[in-house]
């Protein structure tokens, strides 16, 4: 069970850290076109290249379970696609939630908005009947604290955006709490593919609705199309929806939030933007509640992770 833990959480932490660097991909890209038109194809391009990595792990046997009958087979594929239309859903929702809500607020702001689903997370599971330690509901804490001293650096205010972003957080609130209902049930793989082209073509619709997206546009993109596409989208959230699957969804949250201290460490290494201080120590107390949320699920052998 250690092992299988020690897994996941690096899993998560991988996704976290593509996920960091991709912020520079995402505004670079929009520079360009239309949030849902970047949105429709970074997706659809995550979906595409995920149909060759299902074909290449199936030759190479993942998954497959020489016990199971085909109708069990059948039963764990309609699951998959089950579960990949509903994160479709919700990744749809909340990207483009994110995308508009950025238009109107601070880098900084979103970053820390966004990370209120390691807050939201519990709060929801406990309606679920989902339990959580004391420990972790201390981690949590801590880690708003240190996402606070890591994003707000001009004072604190509500606007139109911060609105749009905090019902983001919400969405991916959501998000990761269907990971955790269907990851153990089906391949992650397949529902990780599902919801790229629900939430792709979703964001395509919407894109020849309200923008005017065109090859050109997405020609000068292709760089941060392709990055948020393929590493971002294709393999950042396959790592997430693999890596929840023996991982209790509140400490995946704190994993996954992250995703903001790797942002600002490769803005640094990469674009020479300094820390200050209070960063530095904001980044300490998150990395600390990762920690000290790890330890309930290393040591209790019996903590029943999904509902």
């Amino acid at each position: 069970m250690r092992q299988n833990t020690l897994k996941s959480s690096f899993l998560l932490v991988l996704a976290a850290f593509i996920w960091g660097v991709a912020f520079v991909a995402q505004s670079v890209g929009m520079d360009y076109v239309g949030p849902f038109t970047f949105i429709g194809a970074r997706y659809l391009i995550g979906g595409l290249v995920l149909i060759p990595c299902i074909a290449f792990l199936k030759k190479l046997g993942y998954g497959d379970d020489g016990n199971k009958s085909e109708t069990q087979k059948k039963e764990e594929f309609r699951i998959g696609v089950k579960g990949g239309i509903f994160c479709g859903l919700a990744l749809f929702i909340s990207s483009s939630l994110q995308q508009i809500g950025i238009m109107y607020t601070t880098v900084g702001k979103a970053g820390f908005i966004t990370a209120l689903y390691i807050v939201i997370v519990p709060i929801l599971g406990i309606f679920m009947k989902k339990k959580v330690s004391w420990t972790i509901w201390i981690s949590v804490a801590v880690a708003v604290i240190g996402m606070y001293l890591l994003c707000i650096t001009d004072g604190f205010s509500i606007g139109t955006g911060d609105i749009y972003v905090f019902l983001c957080a919400i969405g991916f609130s959501f998000h990761i709490l269907v990971i955790d209902h269907f990851s153990p049930k089906a391949d992650g793989v397949l529902i990780s593919c599902v919801q790229f082209f629900v939430a792709g073509i979703l964001g395509t619709i919407v894109a020849f609705a309200v923008e005017t997206p065109d090859l050109k546009s997405l020609c000068a993109a292709w760089a941060p199309v392709l990055y948020a596409g393929i590493l971002s989208s294709g393999a950042g959230y396959t790592l997430q929806i693999v890596g929840q699957k023996n991982m209790n969804p509140v400490v995946a949250s704190l994993l996954l939030s992250l995703e903001s201290v790797f942002s600002l460490i490769a803005g640094w290494v990469l674009l020479g933007q300094r820390l200050s201080v209070k960063e530095q120590f904001g980044c300490l107390l998150v990395f600390c509640a990762i920690i000290l949320a790890q330890i309930p699920a290393s040591k209790k052998k019996n903590v029943t992770v999904h509902g």
